[in-house]
């Protein structure tokens, strides 16, 4: 089947994310499906879908309250696939060229303004109970964790792949593997490698030496759902933001960093990310940066 050689594709020589491909792999089933249950196409590798098709798609998608975000995901998973089948000989004709995304509504990152990131930080360090070792080590555990997410914008996936190695206490640096296994070198704060210190000797006094850098309260590897669950209970109890994931610490670690007159190139490369288009979104200003501005410059203010 050409599928598997797609997904293959994207997996060993784009080196997507296990996440991303399952991510492809769930799109392109879902129009497969559609395709059988309206137009009885039998066809799993898709060769025969046209552009109607995909508009019909579209339009379901679209009845069904899918929003435009979601639905443009699933063309770009369409579009990837079917540039491939080109590019491997396979189709002549490509019917994603004549297939327009909806246009999704500009909204700006949900961000922790500074206040509640101080909230959250004294949280931990006066309420988190700590009579044990165990619940010691969770309480300095959790704390790393929020520094880290805070101080240097990495994604979920990036904290979960760090070792002990990834981090030189000498340079202030963290080595981070990023999307398509791309690296990047990240400047960390003193008080980060201060409670990384802390964090290393708490573990191996409660669980003794391990390969994993971050463990769950029972000493097993931790997973990105064990990072959510922490971020999500800390933003919960100290903001009211609707959404409370990780990815909320990195959108606050690049306003903050914009807010504060940071380059845009500098946010660019601190994030990971591969063009400029996705840290525009950060270029927007808080109602407090904006009073600032007004204060200093306006001779009125």
């Amino acid at each position: 089947m050409h599928l598997n050689g797609f997904f293959s594709y994207l997996q060993f020589e784009k080196r997507y994310s296990h996440h991303t491909v399952e991510a492809y792999r769930s799109d392109i089933a879902q129009f497969t499906e559609f395709l059988k249950e309206h137009y009885q196409n039998q066809d799993d590798d898709l060769l025969a879908a046209t552009h109607r098709n995909v508009r019909s798609w579209i339009i379901s998608l679209m009845d069904n309250s899918i929003s435009a975000k979601s639905v443009n995901r699933k063309i770009s998973s369409l579009k990837s696939y079917f540039r491939f089948l080109i590019k491997q000989g396979i189709i002549k004709k490509n019917p994603m060229l004549k297939i327009a995304s909806p246009k999704t509504p500009k909204t700006l990152p949900l961000f922790v303004d500074k206040k509640g990131m101080e909230a959250v930080f004294n949280f931990i360090d006066t309420i988190y109970p700590f009579s044990t070792p165990v619940e010691k080590f969770i309480q300095v555990r959790d704390k790393f964790i929020v520094e880290l997410l805070y101080g240097t914008g990495i994604r979920r996936s990036e904290l979960i792949s760090l070792s002990e190695k990834s981090f030189d206490y000498s340079k202030k640096t963290v080595k981070v593997l990023g999307k398509g296994n791309k690296e990047r070198i990240l400047p960390v704060g003193k008080k980060i490698m201060q409670l990384y210190n802390e964090y290393i000797q708490q573990r191996n006094f409660v669980f003794g030496k391990t390969e994993n850098l971050f463990l769950s309260n029972t000493g097993k590897k931790a997973n990105t759902d064990l990072i959510y669950k922490v971020v999500h209970n800390l933003l919960s109890e100290n903001t009211t933001l609707t959404r409370k994931s990780p990815h909320v610490l990195r959108h606050t670690f690049a306003t903050h960093l914009s807010n504060n007159g940071a380059e845009l190139n500098a946010v660019k490369e601190l994030l990971g990310h591969a063009t400029l288009a996705s840290t525009q979104v950060y270029t927007h200003n808080t109602i407090d940066k904006l009073k600032e501005i007004h204060r200093l410059a306006h001779p009125k203010a």
